[in-house]
């Protein structure tokens, strides 16, 4: 289902199930509602995706995926089912977001990135329930990246391109390229 059509610029051949509802209106103010999204899109049942973003060429979701607001998504992108992401995030070419996770506000993931399922992402370092931008600082995922199952990455970290997080790590601190680091929390390994 498409709402607020009047927002919503689809490409060619988009395929939405019925009972996927695209151009849901944010009950945040934001300075654009329009949402684009590519050619050969894929958008499966139970999925949402908000007004205000802008996402590539063959994007495809599982089954009750959300895609909030003021996102910037790149082509040939999956994010597979129950997974959410939240507004402001950037996400490159070629990235593939598995089953299950959470991407936090203002997370960056780079081109050609593979998240696995169950990843958290946080964005706030000291939550105290009450909203601030300034405090507000998602991690930056570098390109080539893999990211293991049930992984979890702290607030305003970096994960070096071409890296490797074991499963089940508890990222804490930047993670340089070309490494892999796992366990809680991660530690360089080779």
């Amino acid at each position: 289902m498409i709402l607020n059509k009047e927002f919503v610029k689809l490409g060619k051949n988009c395929k939405i199930d019925e009972t996927a509802i695209v151009g849901y209106m944010p009950s945040r103010k934001i300075s654009d509602l329009t949402l684009e999204i590519g050619d050969n899109a894929v958008i499966r049942s139970g999925s949402i995706v908000y007004l205000g973003s802008k996402i590539g060429e063959n994007f495809e979701t599982g089954h009750n995926v959300v895609i909030r607001e003021e996102n910037v998504i790149g082509n040939n992108v999956k994010i597979w089912s129950n997974t959410v992401v939240d507004y402001g995030c950037k996400i490159g070419n070629n990235v593939k977001i598995h089953c299950n996770c959470y991407i936090a506000q203002l997370t960056i993931i780079e081109d050609d990135v593979f998240i696995a399922p169950g990843v958290m992402v946080a964005n706030e370092k000291y939550p105290t329930g009450v909203f601030s931008l300034e405090r507000i600082k998602g991690p930056i995922i570098k390109k080539k990246a893999k990211i293991g199952i049930n992984t979890t990455i702290l607030p305003g970290i970096t994960i070096g391109e071409n890296s490797l997080i074991g499963a089940g790590s508890v990222v804490t601190k930047d993670i340089p390229s070309n490494t892999i680091a796992y366990g809680v929390p991660a530690k360089i390994k080779k």
